[in-house]
């Protein structure tokens, strides 16, 4: 009778430890599970997912590209590049070039950015809970690099329910009709003075996909804008233009860029003088160089200036972007004096003598 007292309870509790151990491994998997502010789509990890230092995303990305995807910044409504296309092809993530959407999933919600009601299958989006800016959001991120792409919501009126608010700076684009169109974009990186004045002029031509501010042409590495000013970098304040040449060439830049800065004060735009301020073409290859020689002639042979054109002929080397607080410094700035008084005039300008050339807003 006491044997058996004795042994009864410990087979109970050895059984008890047992039923515990089980229900602790199934609560700390729950737990795991739902601890996680992941919200997403995707059940696995992606084998090719991309991991790059931020100094590497900072060479590989435009400002405002790394401000959406990297810093989560939010690009100003009505002027993303997407916001109003319906061409027909895919959207892919600027970061790593993953698929995200395509043109048959956008429609117009009128809120200001591009909108989507529904993702490519496959786990391509990661939705996060947000609760910056005193609100609760849910973030979609990519799953391959993690770069920032926007905000879904419960509103969308197609039968999703879904509405993907999304940066087009956080996108490429790559058509159905050319799937080779990325490729065939040129780069051109020019100098004419302040930098604030040339990246307002050009981002508002038709053919041109961004123009970033930055510094060419000198031989300090990674140099900023108070360096840059001291005028001991070598380097130009420029303007870096990505643009299709089926829609605007690169006379037709050139044509624009001669137009509104003057290229026949060595060292100076105005009351800004230094090396910094030079007129500069710095080309990529022989066709740029032939091209910026002819229209240069061109402009001597009709006589346009009065005196000699000085713009400075340089093989291109490096581009430096500027920091973030130069890009769309215009956009931005508006009611500040310099933008009044030096670049207000030249857009002015601009829409007076270019005006079949600019987007049409």
């Amino acid at each position: 009778m006491n044997l058996l007292y004795v042994k009864k309870p410990q087979k109970m509790k050895n059984t008890l430890i047992l039923i515990l151990l089980f229900v602790a491994f199934f609560q700390t998997s729950c737990a795991q599970n739902s601890s996680s502010k992941n919200l997403g789509i995707t059940d696995s990890i992606n084998p090719s997912q991309v991991n790059l230092s931020e100094q590497e995303w900072k060479k590989k990305l435009s400002a405002q590209q790394y401000y959406v995807l990297r810093e989560k910044g939010t690009e100003k409504p009505f002027t993303g590049e997407f916001y109003l296309s319906k061409e027909k092809g895919t959207y892919k993530c600027a970061g790593c070039g993953e698929s995200l959407f395509t043109d048959d999933m956008k429609f117009e919600s009128h809120c200001g950015w591009p909108s989507f009601d529904k993702e490519i299958a496959g786990g391509k989006i990661i939705q996060t809970e947000d609760f910056s800016a005193g609100m609760s959001r849910t973030e979609i991120t990519c799953a391959k690099c993690g770069g920032h792409i926007g905000h879904i919501f419960n509103d969308g009126p197609t039968e999703t329910g879904q509405r993907y608010c999304v940066n087009s700076a956080s996108l490429t684009f790559e058509s159905k009709q050319n799937p080779t169109k990325l490729s065939m974009l040129d780069t051109l990186t020019i100098g004419g003075g302040c930098f604030w004045c040339i990246e307002a002029i050009f981002e508002e031509l038709k053919g041109v996909k961004s123009a970033e501010s930055g510094y060419s042409g000198g031989s300090t590495l990674n140099p900023n804008y108070k360096q840059v000013c001291s005028g001991n970098t070598g380097h130009a304040e420029v303007v870096q233009i990505i643009f299709d040449p089926t829609i605007i060439s690169m006379e037709e830049i050139l044509e624009v860029f001669f137009t509104l800065h003057d290229p026949t004060t060595l060292n100076r735009q105005g009351a800004d003088v230094g090396t910094q301020y030079r007129s500069a073409i710095f080309y990529r290859n022989k066709n740029q160089l032939q091209i910026a020689q002819k229209v240069i002639s061109t402009l001597e042979a009709n006589k346009v200036f009065t005196d000699k054109i000085v713009t400075e002929l340089s093989p291109f080397a490096k581009f430096y972007a500027a920091e973030n607080y130069h890009q769309e410094y215009y956009e931005l700035n508006k009611e500040e004096p310099y933008c009044n008084v030096v670049i207000k005039p030249k857009m002015d300008k601009l829409h007076k003598v270019f005006a079949e050339k600019l987007k049409n807003k």
